[in-house]
């Protein structure tokens, strides 16, 4: 199976964010809900481990969440809707920490979810727990038994690393304040606001506008007496729109912006400055000429170095990644050997709660298995040091580094948070462009590309499959080394393999920019941010992108010709 993501945020799909904004730990308050898992949990340790196979290991995560989503389109309100629910992951292992039910292709016998009861009813949510716990038992009993009769007729595996790691037990409680909601009518009237001014470019033909209110406190409890209680909060706001070529090919923009509140979203004059962009670019593009294929020298934006170095690198890093006999292993023996230019270094501090004023979306307390968020310095100055750990060992990384990340009702695997990339090898970006056409002469080219803006890409990390990664880019200009000006052009993808592509990286600019978004892969979708500053390739190859041969809408739009104000609403 071809492992894939994409960094995008589609208007079809609610995708939730940590708050970078809550205030310090409170003090642990009387929790009818924390202490009847802790009991239910005790009692099904007490009557499972008489069992055969015994578990050795059992947790309870209870996310209580309320969230309010509201979509509109071209000035309507599409939905509204105001949800309050509990949801409860149980996990169960079987076995002991070498080997157990969560070994390779079992990893998913390990983890069983379903609701929970919203009121504070002792004897419900004990008997909700009660139920998925034994469901869970039977899923990982018998999938340890395939394992084990497995491991007698398959050859040994490259990694006789142990399948959970030993931590030290967590006792965390935070209860910041979560409760504040948003008015619904307020968010109303904003969605419909913002997406009306898309009624002014008839020319766009599907635009929407996403806000979404996230309020989430997270119960942690496990049988090594960890117990983690944290709260997360966030308001986001996503504007997509789209419009289509004579030829077919779909062309996509979008923004997104995160806060704390409702009050800390950006002013409507900086929010519709980007609506008049997209619309801009999405015009420009309709006539922009199709790229040919191409490989050459290449400017990345800050914001689309980030992204390429999530997908390119990052996901290279991930413990997951780095075991098992369908994995490439691309980094798995390059501990201590440089992989990377030597002026570049690699961290991922998902403690970091903002940079430059900009909140990050990959910011969390602890992570899904209530390990506390560390700060791990991957790559410094070139050379290899570490990996993003969850509690799936692999060979010479026994411990969790605070990486096991997934959403509600998948197993947690070591995953990225905030991918900060920094140089000591840099240059004004003033400067930048002048090295960008010096390096198109030197290697003979008429043009280099230059990559303003990419929405996400993929990657695979599977044995079997090229090692290859596929980045998105939708803003893409032809700089010209005679002096003509910079031609907008479309319709190409970036494509390389990593170790050659992260390799041909020159010099980047002294300024670093954010990317917040949303990754998803085997744990769920998760929220993400990479950061880094714009960068000079000697070499980046670019295909052509597949695209639909449909083309535009033959009737005119019932927007053309219409008698529109400032706000993209009729003035009759």
């Amino acid at each position: 199976m071809v492992f894939s993501r994409r960094l995008i945020i589609p208007i079809s799909a609610v995708f939730l964010l940590k708050a970078s904004s809550l205030g310090t730990s409170r003090e642990a308050k009387p929790d009818l809900l924390l202490s009847t898992m802790q009991q239910e949990l005790q009692r099904a340790q007490t009557s499972l481990s008489k069992l055969d196979p015994a578990p050795y290991f059992l947790s309870y995560s209870v996310h209580d969440q309320h969230q309010q989503i509201v979509t509109a389109t071209v000035g309507s309100l599409a939905s509204s809707i105001n949800i309050r629910d509990r949801s409860a992951d149980v996990v169960v292992r079987v076995g002991n920490a070498a080997l157990d039910n969560s070994h390779e292709q079992g990893r998913a016998s390990a983890i069983s979810t379903g609701l929970l009861s919203l009121d504070d009813d002792q004897q419900a949510i004990a008997r909700d727990l009660w139920r998925l716990t034994y469901q869970e038992y039977r899923n990982a009993s018998r999938t340890y038994l395939n394992i084990k009769t497995g491991r007698q007729v398959h050859a040994e595996e490259e990694d006789l690393s142990a399948d959970f790691s030993q931590e030290k037990p967590q006792d965390h409680s935070n209860y910041g304040d979560i409760s504040s909601i948003s008015d619904q009518p307020l968010l109303e009237e904003l969605a419909r606001k913002y997406s009306g001014y898309f009624r002014k470019y008839p020319f766009v033909y599907s635009s929407a506008v996403l806000i979404t209110v996230h309020a989430d406190q997270l119960r942690f409890v496990s049988t090594e007496n960890t117990r983690v209680a944290v709260p997360s909060i966030v308001i986001r706001m996503a504007i997509e729109a789209e419009t289509r070529a004579t030829d077919g090919m779909e062309l996509i923009r979008a923004e997104t912006f995160q806060a704390r509140s409702i009050e800390h979203l950006p002013a409507a004059s900086e929010i519709l400055a980007k609506v008049d962009k997209m619309a801009a670019d999405l015009k420009a593009l309709r006539d922009a000429p199709v790229a040919e294929p191409y490989a050459g020298p290449a400017l990345l934006s800050g914001r689309a170095a980030a992204v390429f170095f999530h997908e390119v690198l990052g996901h290279r890093l991930e413990g997951r990644h780095l075991r098992g006999e369908t994995e490439a292993d691309t980094f798995t023996k390059k501990i201590n050997q440089a992989v990377l230019p030597d002026f570049l270094s690699v961290t991922d501090d998902p403690t970091l709660r903002s940079l430059n004023g900009t909140d990050l979306g990959g910011w969390y307390e602890y992570d899904e298995e209530g390990m506390p968020a560390k700060r791990v310095d991957l790559i410094k100055d070139g050379v290899l040091k570490d990996f993003l750990m969850s509690r799936m060992p692999i060979k010479n990384f026994d411990h969790s580094n605070g990486h096991g990340r997934a959403e509600a009702g998948r197993i947690p695997t070591g995953r990225q948070g905030n991918l900060i990339v920094s140089s000591t090898r840099t240059v004004k970006d003033s400067e930048l462009r002048s090295k960008f056409i010096e390096e198109i002469k030197k290697q003979g080219k008429a043009y280099g590309l230059y990559f303003e803006d990419i929405e996400g890409g993929f990657t695979l990390t599977r044995r079997g499959v090229p090692q290859a990664f596929q980045v998105l880019p939708i803003l893409v200009w032809r700089v010209y080394a005679d002096g003509r000006p910079d031609e907008l052009v479309r319709g190409v993808d970036i494509v390389g393999t990593p170790l050659a592509a992260l390799n041909r990286i020159v010099v980047t600019g002294d300024k670093s920019d954010i990317f917040n978004g949303i990754c998803g892969a085997e744990s769920g979708f998760i929220p993400v941010s990479a950061v880094a500053p714009p960068m000079l390739f000697s070499e980046i190859e670019i295909q052509k992108k597949s695209h639909s041969l449909d083309r535009p809408p033959i009737l005119p739009s019932p927007f053309e010709g219409a008698d529109l104000g400032e706000s993209g609403f009729s003035k009759q």
